[in-house]
């Protein structure tokens, strides 16, 4: 990962906190412009993704963050700069699900970078992984929807903060999951 992938990811990662203290520090027209620099670095960092899927990722979401910050600098609304969270989950879901029509999953083809020779059992774990992370983007975007009509304390940390322990809690628990699956097959 190069350094302007990893300064974009982080950055992104940060966004709810960079709103919220964003919209108590300064304008929303000059939040909104040095958000949509960091949108701008998204999306030349993604041409930089190992699998497509990833760089177009990459370049549908910092052009949707780019068409927030813009919406929200016309019309001087904070409202435009808390839909980012939902683009994400909504293009997150549409990614996992869309694989599904593939010959592999976007699960299967990130195991496949690590264990190019996966088993018939891993392919249907990859399988049933991929649908559990559609579910919960699904979930987590309509979260992220409704706190965006909620005050901007609790959107920021629903979407800074909880959002991310839910991710996180589900990733270690599909890990030691699979850790188990390997071992009994």
């Amino acid at each position: 990962m190069s350094w302007l992938t990893l300064v974009s990811v982080l950055v992104l990662l940060a966004y709810p906190l960079a709103i919220y203290f964003g919209l108590q520090h300064l304008d929303i027209g000059m939040l909104a412009v040095l958000m949509a620099g960091i949108f701008l670095l998204r999306i030349v960092a993604g041409k930089q993704a190992r699998l497509a899927e990833l760089r177009t990722l990459a370049w549908i979401s910092g052009t949707a963050g780019l068409l927030l910050m813009g919406l929200g600098y016309l019309f001087h609304k904070q409202a435009w700069l808390t839909f980012y969270p939902v683009v994400v989950n909504l293009l997150m879901l549409a990614l996992f699900a869309t694989s599904f029509r593939q010959k592999q999953t976007i699960i299967e083809r990130l195991a496949r970078l690590q264990e190019p020779e996966l088993p018939p059992a891993g392919v249907r774990y990859t399988r049933r992984v991929t649908g559990v992370w559609c579910v919960f983007f699904a979930v987590n975007g309509s979260i992220a929807l409704a706190t965006c009509f909620m005050p901007l304390h609790i959107w920021t940390l629903y979407n800074g903060l909880l959002s991310y322990l839910l991710a996180g809690t589900l990733f270690i628990s599909e890990f030691l999951v699979r850790q188990w699956v390997k071992k009994t097959h």
